[in-house]
C-alpha cells in the first residue's frame, strides 16, 4: 500500500466489531510508529494499550461517572478554543452535524445525542484502546511530537487493515484513566484511540468529513510561472 493510499483510506471510525486484533500486530503498530519524528529525538511519548478485561474495568469506571454528574473530573486541558472563530466555528458545527444526520438524530434530540456522544467512553465497541501520555514538564512543541506518532500509528493500522478513532475527549477522566493506567504524578494523559477493525453495516462509517480546498489553507511563492 502506498502511503497515500493509506493517508485517503484513513477516517475515524465511530463503529466497530468486537473481534480483537493480535497483540503481535498490535504490538508491531506501535513499534513501528516510533519511527516518527520528534525535535531533538525526544521520543516523548509514551503509549498504554488496553484491551480484555483491563480496557471493561476502565470503560466501566467512566461510564458510573458519565452517570452521577457530580463525580465529573476537572480535564487536563481544552480540546478547543472558547468562542471558535470563523471558519473554524463552521467546520465544527459542521462535522457534528454531518455525524448525527448519518444516525437519524436531529439537533432538537438532546437526549440521542449526549447517548452518542457517551459511546467515545466505550470507544465506539472497538477491542483494543491506546492511551498517549507525556511528561507534564515537556511544551507545546512535544505536544506536536505526539501527535505525529497517532498519525502514524493511524497510517500503519490502516496498512494493516484495520481502523481508528483518535479521541482526546478521554482527556476528560484524567484521574480514573490515570489509575487504570498507574500514572504517576508526573505523567499526563493526552489522549486515547480506538483500534480494531470497522463495522461496514453501520451508517456512522459512511461519514467522511468535509475538507478546506487548498487554495484556503496553502500559499505558494517563488515557483515558476506563479
Amino acid at each position: 500500500m502506498k502511503v497515500s493510499e493509506a493517508v485517503e483510506q484513513r477516517m475515524s471510525v465511530r463503529a466497530f466489531k468486537p473481534e480483537a486484533p493480535p497483540r503481535a500486530l498490535v504490538e508491531d503498530i506501535v513499534r513501528r510508529a516510533a519511527r516518527a519524528p520528534s525535535g531533538g529525538n525526544l521520543q516523548p511519548w509514551r503509549v498504554h494499550v488496553l484491551a480484555g478485561e483491563a480496557l471493561q474495568a476502565l470503560i466501566g469506571d467512566v461510564a458510573a461517572i458519565l452517570s452521577d454528574p457530580a463525580r465529573r473530573e476537572t480535564p487536563e486541558y481544552e480540546v478547543y478554543p472558547r468562542d471558535l472563530w470563523e471558519p473554524l466555528r463552521t467546520r465544527r458545527f459542521q462535522a457534528g452535524e454531518d455525524l448525527y444526520a448519518t444516525l437519524g438524530v436531529p439537533r432538537e434530540d438532546r437526549a440521542g445525542r449526549l447517548a452518542q456522544f457517551a459511546n467515545n467512553f466505550r470507544l465506539f465497541g472497538a477491542p483494543v484502546g491506546l492511551f498517549f501520555t507525556l511528561d507534564r514538564r515537556v511544551g507545546p512543541p512535544q505536544w506536536s511530537d505526539m501527535g505525529m506518532l497517532m498519525q502514524t500509528v493511524m497510517l500503519l493500522a490502516v496498512e494493516a487493515g484495520l481502523d481508528t478513532c483518535a479521541q482526546e475527549a478521554w482527556s476528560q477522566f484524567p484521574k480514573t484513566v490515570a489509575r487504570h493506567l498507574a500514572l504517576d504524578e508526573s505523567e499526563m494523559l493526552f489522549s486515547g484511540m480506538a483500534l480494531g477493525w470497522r463495522d461496514p453495516d453501520h451508517p456512522i462509517n459512511t461519514l467522511r468529513t468535509r475538507r478546506a480546498a487548498l487554495e484556503d489553507f496553502a500559499v505558494f511563492r517563488g515557483f515558476e510561472g506563479i
